[in-house]
């Protein structure tokens, strides 16, 4: 059974993308088949695989706002086991041409639906904000995993992410479930960030991994020459840091 997970935080700049990428190539690591979905009309994500947001004909775009346009036809392969739905600049326009759609929340849960899915994994990147794709990346999703920066002001986002989720619950999608959350941008030598972590534990309990991921230069060079930071320092400690997430969440869900 695929498991759809959507990457989520109100708040940029917290390593959503990154996120979503290097879990994939860890995922790929172990076996499993991934399909990743960029939602942000500034297509880091697609960048990051060397593709032109602004050149796609066909992109998640095409998927939000046209019934007749398949999985099939939009997603490409960038990697063994690993396929990206990318980004096109369109999406920027989604959120007005959406407005007044009653099913405006819904359209990628029902392109997603309209076909088995030949997947283990389904990675959906969102924008910042709680916008109309966000909203669409947490009714298409299963799962909810969310990155926090190991700063006091990430915190106060998360919170307000979490009344979303509740709501989107209540409301579109009553099956959503939180797979958990996890620290980023994490340095080992700040007081001020093991407070934030802390804090975050004592929270959130058994719903925060107990993975952190750490900050280097690294996560910035690696999408410069199109790589993952597993496949341009294997070795490197926000390498492993993924690989030790993915394995926390293929173990499951925090939240029954």
């Amino acid at each position: 059974m695929t498991r759809i997970i959507v990457i989520a935080n109100q708040k940029g700049g917290v390593g959503k993308t990154t996120s979503a990428m290097n879990l994939g190539l860890a995922f790929t690591e172990s076996g499993q088949r991934v399909l990743l979905i960029d939602l942000d009309p500034q297509g880091g994500l697609t960048a990051a695989f060397g593709i032109d947001s602004y050149d796609i004909r066909r992109s998640a775009f095409s998927l939000i706002m046209y019934s007749h346009v398949s999985l099939a036809r939009v997603m490409r392969p960038v990697r063994e086991r690993l396929a990206l739905v990318p980004a096109s600049i369109d999406l920027a326009a989604s959120e007005v041409q959406l407005a007044g759609a009653p099913d405006r929340a819904q359209r990628l849960r029902a392109s997603l639906r309209r076909g088995q899915l030949p997947f283990d994994f389904v990675l959906i990147d969102t924008p910042p904000g709680l916008g109309i794709l966000a909203a669409n990346g947490l009714v298409a999703a299963d799962e909810v995993l969310i990155p926090v920066q190991c700063q006091y002001l990430a915190m106060r986002g998360v919170r307000a992410l979490m009344d979303t989720i509740v709501r989107v619950k209540k409301n579109l999608n009553p099956t959503l479930r939180l797979t958990g959350l996890f620290g980023t941008m994490y340095r080992a030598d700040s007081v001020h960030a093991q407070e934030v972590v802390d804090e975050l534990r004592a929270v959130f309990g058994k719903r925060m991994f107990q993975t952190l991921i750490q900050y280097d230069d690294a996560v910035a060079e690696a999408p410069i020459v199109g790589l993952s930071v597993l496949e341009y320092m294997p070795r490197h400690p926000i390498a492993e840091g993924y690989r030790a997430l993915a394995q926390e969440v293929m173990r499951g869900s925090v939240e029954s």
